[in-house]
């Protein structure tokens, strides 16, 4: 059981030290370069930045700050962060963030060493993407009140989000013009700034069309807006407002809110279409993946509900 909650660990966190000037131009320097070199996508930089700011204020300072620190020093850290409840997967990105940063000094002759060496990662769970129901999947995209601008806004980012398979990232951060009505297609830059072309079907169409022509001009009022999605103040809808919209619709369609988060529309695409006989390569490359194995795990949630099924309604299961 973690010791505290994560809202308890966010106070301690701004409890801490004010960054150092030479940590901060050491990170800023480094992220500079991972951006330029690797074209690292922003959420990912987001990250990364909080991962040095933290351990670089648990330091204070000592032994000559961030790019001083040696293996014992991580050590200690890592045990602060798991009595604190961090979970390993944070941790493991954490390390993720050093290695690269360690890399960064040496390559530029500020460390000769790199103290994360020898640091395993903590072993990670293998979690099953859990994909939502058919049945339920139509009662949440139903739930918005499409006589609204916003509920109308709100049902044409969960059907493109579904017919798509987008990450949430790439749903808020579409620009008016990654889509093409007359072809039926969405234009998607995703991690890496990697582009894919992903077909919209007739209900996604259809709602973005609805969209196009009666909320999104109630929304943009006379500003020229490039979003494609808006709220009131002319910005596009954060993550957590997009979260909290599936949170909000999973109520009212009658579902477990704490059950559904937006990577569930994903998860739920990739199975439908799986289950469906969707081939595993065409699959890849509607979702953007980088290798075939990321893929591949969809696979394994396909075989678990065969498993369900047949324990279900075999006579012998």
């Amino acid at each position: 059981m973690p010791s505290t909650t994560p809202a308890e660990r966010r106070r301690r966190s701004r409890e801490l030290p004010v960054l150092r000037p030479a940590d901060g131009e050491a990170i800023d320097g480094f992220l500079d370069a991972l951006w330029a070199e690797s074209g690292v996508a922003r959420q990912t930089l987001d990250s990364y930045r909080r991962d040095l700011e933290g351990l670089a204020r648990w330091l204070d300072g000592r032994g000559g700050g961030l790019a001083a620190i040696d293996r014992a020093g991580l050590f200690d850290y890592l045990a602060v962060r798991t009595a604190d409840g961090y979970a390993a997967r944070s941790n493991a990105r954490l390390l993720t963030a050093l290695r690269a940063f360690f890399a960064h000094l040496r390559r530029r002759g500020e460390r000769e060493d790199d103290p994360v060496a020898l640091i395993d990662p903590p072993r990670l769970p293998r979690s099953l993407p859990k994909a939502v129901g058919e049945g339920e999947i139509e009662a949440l995209l139903a739930a918005p009140d499409v006589a609204t601008p916003d509920g109308l806004r709100d049902r044409a980012m969960l059907e493109l989000m579904y017919a798509c398979g987008l990450r949430v990232s790439e749903l808020v951060g579409l620009p008016a013009t990654a889509i093409n009505l007359r072809q039926g297609v969405l234009r998607v830059t995703g991690k890496g700034g990697r582009e894919r072309l992903v077909p919209l079907g007739e209900e996604a169409q259809h709602w973005l069309e609805r969209y196009l022509a009666e909320a999104r001009p109630a929304l943009a009022g006379k500003r020229v807006l490039p979003a494609l999605f808006l709220t009131a103040s002319g910005e596009p809808p954060s993550r957590q407002h997009f979260w909290s919209t599936v949170k909000r619709c999973a109520a009212i369609a009658g579902m477990d809110p704490s059950k559904i988060s937006p990577h569930s529309l994903r998860h739920s695409f990739a199975t439908h279409l799986l289950n469906h006989g969707a081939d595993l390569r065409a699959l890849q490359m509607l979702l953007g993946h980088s290798s075939l194995s990321t893929t591949q795990i969809y696979t394994l949630v396909a075989r678990e509900k065969l498993k369900q099924l047949h324990a279900r309604h075999h006579p012998r299961g």
